[in-house]
């Protein structure tokens, strides 16, 4: 698997230092777009987006696309975490490009919403329930996206991740410094660090983050701080052999 191009890297240095860089990541895509979308991106720890943090929605399409998806467990943004792969539905009129999908399709259509373009971002060789960032263009009108603007989206996407998984989250008590991320999308960096130091897949990164919480009587998201941002390493988990999630 390869990493990220230099322009994600030299967007993500661009917007490490500003309060909510993934928002700003959004604005700064749908601001780069040739033609105009709305930019939605969001951190889902499994592939039904039944777990995810809502990170950015910038555009008038954008919230709306983004919540569909969540209500009904379905839409491009699923479709493309299950498939590991960019889902261009360039016309929701077609049935074709929205089989998986239909009803999804159907409401989207209802808010203007005629055109979708889904691209995940995903670490690792694990199962389609792997977690991933994706990031969602919205178009009112369809038709293709230029190879260009797939390009800087796709970079964007990438930039989101990094500064994802390297922004510092401030102290609950500092009343200066305003969150950088949502309060869930640490414990997602939390099971990405675990994932990484032990080998796991990320469904059991999290069952391990759980178990440890649950041991020791911490909340979830307080623990997740203690593995960002303080170094805390968990215990090796027992070996139980290979698994098929």
């Amino acid at each position: 698997m390869t990493g990220p191009r230099p322009e994600a890297v030299a967007l993500a240095a661009r917007h490490a230092g500003q309060a909510h860089p993934a928002r700003h990541i959004g604005e700064a895509c749908r601001t780069a777009l040739r033609s105009t979308y709305s930019v939605g991106l969001t951190l889902a720890a499994d592939a039904a987006l039944a777990q995810r943090v809502s990170l950015c929605a910038a555009g008038p399409l954008a919230a709306r696309g983004e919540t569909l998806q969540i209500n009904l467990g379905e839409g491009p943004c699923v479709q493309a975490l299950k498939q590991r792969a960019p889902v261009l539905a360039e016309d929701l009129d077609d049935p074709a490009a929205t089989r998986q999908w239909p009803v999804y399709a159907q409401q989207a259509r209802a808010h203007r919403i005629r055109a979708a373009f889904a691209l995940p971002v995903l670490n690792g060789t694990a199962p389609a329930q792997q977690a991933g960032l994706i990031l969602t263009l919205y178009r009112d009108h369809p038709g293709p996206i230029r190879e260009a603007d797939l390009h800087t989206a796709q970079d964007h996407a990438d930039a989101a991740e990094l500064l994802l998984l390297t922004a510092p989250v401030p102290r609950e008590d500092d009343p200066t410094h305003a969150w950088l991320l949502p309060t869930d999308a640490v414990v997602h960096q939390a099971i990405g660090v675990i994932s990484y130091r032990h080998r796991l897949t990320t469904g059991q990164a999290l069952a391990l983050l759980r178990a440890h919480a649950h041991t020791h009587n911490t909340d979830l998201t307080t623990l997740a701080h203690a593995i960002v941002h303080e170094h805390l390493t968990l215990p090796e988990p027992p070996d139980t052999g290979p698994t098929d999630s």
